[in-house]
């Protein structure tokens, strides 16, 4: 076996093999790394987790949901016409009614369209472009798509706002082997003919007939999610001017070798007949013997076994015993590898094996990359059908000679008696003839990784064939200078440093496939005059055929009418075609206006799995073919996980679609859909009895954009997002908090008395002095997270603003005031004057409308369906676009909005208002209003009245009356008198305390159950923070404002502690007085 330094990990056993062999030294992403005995465990313990129904212990609870009232949107709209919003407001939000008839005006009306930028009054010469990783034209949409979707349409709707030109471009890949394998298969079931049953040309009709009827519902799919993107310039992979730049690349490459033809080692489905991409073999771990069903056998084959025999030593008494998990591979050995310091064959080294079946004499070569600890220490070596095998083969100058054919079966190398057999049903001929032979010395369990093919099923064989090879090495050190110079910027950083590991020991790509759909290699075999079949392969390559026709002539120096011309009947690879996306979607080879415009583009967004299949050959290929980097940034979001935190992957039925949550779906049909796919039993298993404990009622209708706004709400900058459905249920409940904030902002405004402008309105009192600091606080805030991608952190900002600043705090403390018409009592103070009620008016409006504005990124329907029933009362209001066509909300614009003071000093009130609500709950008040006093310093005195009313609203109080004790001189409204005896105190800091004067009925005893249990909570928490500020006493390692903040602390608890205790001795005096 190979040494621990040279072992692939998940590479050795069954390994994740690329298209050529990785040298011993490639990194390997981050859940690769880690011993694949702990992956095993960890994902058997999250399994029986599941099983044993203590998921509840992973992530969120069981999701329990009530069904909201569905509302259609039932005018009569044409469509691509804007949607009737003078209709009555529903009662409630729901995401039919709103979600209808938006997104067809926006699209007809080309606000996607970069043209659109010349009649934007806030337009600025500044250019944001960015494709979306094309989805393939099989696919349906995954969360993965909807993460993608969710965090660049919020990006784009940005830019656009700020008023820069964007294109964002959407496309669509061919996907050759899905694409292939889903029309095959479709074949077979309507008309019962294989592929092989018609010629290419008729096959590749076949799959166009399928590609127009279906191709599009990725599109409509991407429609409603709300992607804001031009779909005047979508492209198809296979369309003829794509295919034509393919064409020409591929021509380029080889012009300056870096495309060449060469014997390599891939990763081959012998049910496809094809090799195939790192990224579409999966893998299945196994941990002994397990059968499993293998396409083209019709009894399961067994896996999990290894099995061990030996190799007699030529000259030699002695023999060599070799372990294999594929002893039907043996026939292709070429030598047997030890390491040279094992002491057990220092006899035998230079020595000759002779092979049982064939009677060549193979060598015992020495290598370091062997682990003398695994296995016998000895190790078979069979290049042409192992990656690590093929290094040795390279380093060692071995043969390769191939026993498996490309359809799985034995080549005739290995003699009549195996050949055309199935390579797993000459497994065991093989053990039998060993075993005759007397050389076969056992077989044990053996936990090993199994690589499948994800497309067909057929578990990977690693395969010696003549294929096409891009040459990377010096495209890759470029691509490494690129982000050392500056050049390109990867976000998050840490992700350069694996950018640079790979990228350095990066091996050529093979781009060859053995498929009928896909774009043809533009590589001809040239035949001569008088040229026989045993001489070496010549070939060219060309544009047309004509072409190529010229350059052989010209090669060979001989007539063109007498050169032979076969066309490679092979496909380029599906990523090939993908690496040029960014600059083909814009006409490239053409200098066409879209590419002289935006390319470079401004961002490349993705998954972060794809950072080498898809993004280093961006780059690579962009810059070679260009002549600059296709973009200036990349910008890697996390990968979705689900709440017990594995992969979303349809192998275990974890998958969340992400049209289940948007419309619905029972738990009936959830199951339907993990039971439709070709799941192993006890996986079908877990799946189900994941569904029945986190849907039992299934998933409720929770919109587009609760889900947009849930999947934003992520860090995608950091670890891997663990997204569960009751974080978008909570967004939808959020939806309808706008919902019915804007009911009353209607009724509120809708009055006769026009609003304000913005740039006119400069609050006066304290509460709308306060709340427009907080908006402007809140766009601060979405300006430097945007700029920074950090989307987390403006959903929270704009999250937190509408639900407790605006909602929680503003609107409950001014309700009074714009309702004092209806016969609600008001505090009646110089905070209201005759003019607050027309000031609150104007805030709020402006309020709500710029805080749709700032959300409308995230939220594109509801906002759009809210801000225009905003517009009639828009002041000086004009024909009015649509909403994200809008300027988005400036911190410069709100300048003349910012108090820092109202900020600071409202912390103060906010604080008085949970002491305050923390004692009526203590006391069992409902409905009562006591008197409040408020024993604090003469700068909290000025606070309190300032903000009196809504303190007063907020704490639900009769009255608040102040004491300072420490007072010099005489405040307004400050009593002289300290609050009566018998009151309910609360501590709000070390200077300011609350007194409840409770005048009703009390029950004590549940009075003295609260402050004990208030008193148990505080006392760790004391002595906790004492410990901290004992072990800070060194000055100059805890600043001096920190230890002032810790022992505010410690007498804001110790002061709290003595008023509990002082009031539980009172009541107890009074219920034994009792």
């Amino acid at each position: 076996m190979w040494t621990k330094g040279h072992r692939p990990k998940a590479r050795l056993v069954a390994r994740l093999w690329s298209s050529k062999p990785p040298e011993p030294s490639r990194p390997v992403p981050s859940a690769q790394l880690r011993p694949q005995d702990y992956v095993r465990r960890r994902r058997q313990e999250r399994e029986e987790n599941i099983l044993s129904a203590q998921h509840d212990k992973v992530g969120d609870q069981t999701l329990n949901w009530s069904e909201i009232p569905k509302v259609a949107y039932t005018a009569q709209t044409p469509a691509g016409t804007k949607k009737d919003t003078s209709l009555p407001f529903p009662s409630a939000y729901s995401p039919d009614y709103v979600e209808s008839c938006w997104y067809q005006w926006w699209e007809k009306e080309g606000f996607f369209n970069p043209d659109q930028h010349e009649r934007l009054p806030h337009r600025v010469d500044q250019t944001f472009s960015l494709c979306i990783p094309p989805p393939n034209v099989t696919g349906t949409l995954h969360l993965g798509h909807a993460l993608t979707v969710a965090v660049q349409d919020a990006l784009v709707r940005w830019r656009r706002m700020q008023g820069h030109r964007v294109l964002w471009v959407p496309g669509c890949d061919h996907a050759g082997i899905a694409t292939q394998t889903v029309v095959e298969r479709r074949l077979l079931r309507d008309k019962g003919k294989r592929r092989q049953d018609f010629t290419r040309e008729e096959f590749l009709q076949e799959v166009w007939k399928w590609k127009n009827e279906k191709g599009e519902e990725i599109y409509h799919q991407l429609r409603g999610l709300g992607a804001s993107l031009d779909w005047s310039r979508a492209c198809f992979t296979m369309d003829p001017g794509f295919s034509r730049a393919v064409t020409e690349a591929f021509v380029r490459l080889c012009d300056s070798g870096l495309i060449y033809r060469s014997d390599g080692l891939v990763n081959w489905s012998c049910a496809l007949q094809s090799a195939i991409s790192d990224i579409e073999v999966e893998t299945r771990d196994v941990s002994g013997p397990t059968l499993m069903s293998v396409p083209g056998y019709e009894n399961k084959v067994e896996f999990g076994t290894m099995f061990t025999f030996a190799y007699p030593v030529e000259g030699h008494d002695g023999e060599v015993a070799v372990s294999t998990t594929r002893p039907e591979t043996m026939l292709g050995d070429v030598a047997v590898a030890v390491h040279p310091d094992d002491p057990r064959y220092q006899t035998f080294h230079g020595l000759l094996c002779k092979h049982p079946f064939t009677n060549k004499l193979i060598p015992i070569i020495t290598d370091t990359m062997v682990d003398m600890d695994m296995g016998t220490g000895a190790v078979k070596v069979t290049p042409a059908h192992d990656f690590m095998d093929f290094q040795l083969s390279q380093k060692h100058s071995l043969p390769r000679p191939s026993v498996i054919s490309g359809d799985g079966t034995m080549e005739p190398l290995c003699g009549q008696w195996l050949e055309g057999v199935k390579r797993f049903d000459a497994r065991q001929l093989v053990v039998n003839a060993l075993v005759e032979k007397k050389l076969f010395r056992g077989k044990k369990n053996h936990t090993m990784t199994l690589p499948i093919c994800s497309r067909s099923g057929d578990i990977i064989e690693p395969l010696l064939r003549k294929q096409w090879f891009v040459r990377c090495d010096t495209m890759a050190m470029k691509a490494i200078e690129a982000v050392e110079d500056g050049q390109l910027e990867i976000i998050p950083h840490y992700y350069t440093k694996m950018w640079k590991n790979w990228l350095s020991s990066i091996s050529d790509w093979c781009v060859s496939r053995q498929l009928w759909w896909g774009h043809q290699i533009p590589a001809y075999q040239v035949q001569l005059p008088n040229s026989t079949t045993e001489e070496e392969e010549l070939w060219v390559w060309g544009r047309s055929e004509e072409e190529a026709r010229q350059r052989a002539a010209v090669k060979y120096g001989v007539s063109p009418e007498h050169i032979t011309l076969r066309q490679d009947p092979d496909v380029l690879d599906t990523w090939f075609s993908s690496a040029l996306f960014p600059f083909t979607m814009l006409g490239w080879p053409e200098k066409t206006p879209d590419l002289q415009r935006f390319y470079p583009n401004s961002l490349l967004e993705t998954g972060s799995d794809l950072i080498f299949f898809w993004v280093a050959r961006m780059v690579m290929l962009g810059s070679e073919l260009t002549g600059q980097l296709p973009f200036k940034q990349v910008l890697f979001h996390s990968l979705v996980r689900d709440k017990y935190g594995r992969k979303m992957s349809k192998s275990l039925g974890n998958v969340i679609d992400p049209l289940d949550v948007m419309h619905g779906a029972s738990l009936q049909r959830l199951q339907e859909k993990v039971k439709e796919g070709n799941l192993d039993p006890k996986e079908q298993l877990v799946a189900l009895k994941a569904q029945s404990s986190d849907y039992p009622n299934g998933i409720p209708q929770c919109g587009t954009d609760a889900l947009r706004f849930a999947l934003c709400s992520h860090n995608m900058q950091g670890g891997p997002i663990s997204l569960s459905v009751s974080q978008v249920i909570l967004f939808r409940n959020f939806c309808n908090k706008m919902w019915q904030t804007l009911r009353f902002t209607l009724g509120v405004v809708g009055e006769n008395t026009p609003v304000g402008t913005l740039e006119e309105t400069t609050p006066l009192n304290s509460m709308e002095r306060w709340i427009c600091s907080r908006l402007y606080s809140t766009v601060v805030q979405c300006e430097q997270a945007f700029e920074a991608y950090e989307l987390h952190n403006v959903t929270s900002a704009l999250f937190s603003f509408w639900l407790y600043n605006l909602c929680d705090v503003y609107l409950e403390s001014v309700k009074p005031v714009l309702k004092q018409n209806e016969g609600v009592e008001v505090l009646t103070d110089k905070d209201h004057s005759s003019n607050t009620k027309q000031e609150a008016r104007t805030v709020l409006y402006h309020c709500v409308s710029l805080s749709l504005a700032l959300f409308s990124p995230f939220m594109p329907f509801i906002t759009e369906e809210l801000w225009q029933r905003l517009q009639p009362f828009r002041p000086g209001a004009t024909a009015q676009t649509s909403l994200c066509l809008q300027p988005y909300p400036r911190s410069t614009q709100l300048a003349h909005w910012y108090f820092p003071e109202e900020e600071k000093d409202f912390l103060l009130v906010q604080n008085v208002v949970r002491v305050a609500r923390f004692l009526r709950a203590q006391c069992g008040l409902v409905k009562e209003r006591p008197v409040m006093w408020a024993v604090c310093s003469p700068s909290q005195a000025q606070t309190l009245l300032r903000f009196g009313s809504a303190v007063w609203t907020l704490s639900q109080i009769s009255s608040l009356q102040i004491y300072c004790p420490d007072q010099d001189g005489h405040l307004p409204s400050v009593h002289s008198t300290a609050p009566p005896a018998g009151c309910l105190v609360g501590v709000v800091d070390h200077t300011c305390q609350l007194h409840l004067h409770i005048q009703s009925a009390v029950d004590i005893e549940q009075l003295i159950r609260h402050l004990s249990q208030r008193k148990d909570t505080l006392l760790p928490k004391l002595e906790k923070s004492l410990c901290k500020l004992q072990s800070s006493n060194n000055p100059t390692k805890t600043p001096a404002d920190i230890r002032q903040r810790m022992e505010n602390k410690v007498s804001v608890l110790q002061q709290e502690l003595k008023t509990i205790e002082d009031r539980i001795k009172v009541l107890q005096e009074t219920q034994s007085k009792g």
